[in-house]
This record gives C-alpha cells, structure tokens and sequence, in this order.
C-alpha cells in the first residue's frame, strides 16, 4: 500500500528520500500493485525498523486483549507485539514477501508468538474482511486516494464487533506545508474527522481525535516537525 507505516521515502525520518520534495507531484500508480511492494521487501532485509507503531502503543497497551486484525502488517511489528500481550492477531498485507517474512519474525519472537498470529496476502483495494469479528481493528499509514480510502475505513469499520476498537493513523495534511517530503498528492493524507466521517455516529464512541505532533528529520536532514492523525473509536456494545 501506499507510502505506509512512515515510508523513509515520505517520512522525513532519513532512510533512502533522496530529493523528493512536496513540490514534486510522482505518479503513485505503481504503490497500489502487488508487484512494487513485493519487490521492495525482496530489495532489503528489513523495510521497517522492527518497532511497534508508537500510537498503538500508547492506544492500546491498557485494553485487555482479544482478536485483532493488523491491515497493512508489513514485516510484522505491530501484530507481534500484540500477540507478545495476548492477544490473537490477523495481519493482513498486499505483499507476500511481507506475509512470509512477518510469519518468520513471528516464529522466531517465540512464547507463542507463532500460534497467536495468521498472516494472510490480500488486495486491500478490493479485500473484504468479515463482518463484526474483531476486537481491534488497526491501520496505520495507510494512504489511498480519498474515495478508496473511504471504502477501505467503511470496511474496516464492519470488522469490528460491537464493543471493540477501531484505531487509523496517518499522515495529516499539514505536512505538505514542511519540508519533510510528503508526495504533493493531497487527497492522501487525512484528518481525523475524515476517518469519524465514514462512521455512524449513533454506532461509535470516538475515544480519541487527535492530530499529535512529532519530530523528524526532513529529505535534507533538517528537523522538522510533522503531525501524525489518530482516531481511536470503540463501536457502542
């Protein structure tokens, strides 16, 4: 999937950005594809730093656990360290030599890791998970162009059963004034009251809609602050 869980390229946090600029518009087609993905994981042993996203972290760590389902896995960090807390986890990437890589990460975490983890290759775009099963459903960085972002959170949103969490983070639409090297492709980023917008509000509680801020470097290596979109909601038992 798109520029997700902070893309170095995009992120401003280092790794390879090389020149790209927010002023620059690249073509995104190929960030949709299968191909791309699996051919960037062959590209590198390690894509990802290995760590949980921190505001799953900060999200989740005091909720007692269940069944969870991680839509974007990658190398499989963020699953891991839910199942390390008990809980039983689907993680879910377009990228099969992220599957296959998450799976090994998994069986070498050890304490179980292994048998609290199922990892299923899928394309997210057209991908439906089943209705009203999880107790946490979470996405972070992933962006789509607006209409198909939507659909994606709409469906994310019927995973959930009643009681459990959704949590989305992303990119807010602030960075594109920084420097730290978004793709000008604004429909991608959101907010948090776009993520709210595709839930019924009669069905869900919102626990948190925040735009918190962090600190980066941008493709230049200069600091540069970023905000990050949160939403935390659990649907109404």
């Amino acid at each position: 999937m798109p520029f997700r869980q902070r893309d170095p390229r995009f992120d401003g946090s280092g790794g390879h950005s090389g020149s790209m600029t927010h002023e620059q518009a690249p073509d995104m087609t190929d960030f949709f594809s299968q191909e791309f993905w699996d051919e960037r994981y062959r590209s590198t042993t390690a894509v990802w730093s290995g760590d949980p996203n921190p505001h799953l972290v900060e999200e989740v760590a005091d909720v007692t656990p269940g069944s969870a389902l991680d839509v974007g896995s990658g190398e499989g960090a963020d699953a891991i360290w839910l199942a390390a807390r008990g809980w039983s986890v689907t993680g879910v990437d377009v990228s099969a030599v992220a599957v296959e890589r998450a799976a090994e990460r998994a069986a070498e975490a050890g304490a179980g890791i292994a048998d609290r983890t199922t990892w299923q290759q899928a394309d997210i775009l057209s991908w439906e998970p089943p209705a009203r099963r999880f107790d946490l459903v979470s996405a972070h960085f992933m962006h789509l162009p607006g209409p198909v972002r939507e659909a994606l959170h709409r469906r994310l949103a019927g995973a959930v059963r009643p009681g459990g969490r959704l949590l989305v983070v992303g990119h807010h639409p602030s960075d594109l004034e920084t420097s730290a090297g978004r793709p000008n492709v604004p429909d991608m980023l959101f907010t948090p009251d776009q993520v709210a917008a595709v839930l019924d509000a009669g069905e869900w509680e919102i626990l948190v809609s925040a735009t918190p801020s962090r600190e980066a470097r941008d493709p230049e290596g200069r600091p540069v602050t970023v905000h990050d979109t949160v939403l935390h909601a659990v649907r109404r038992a």
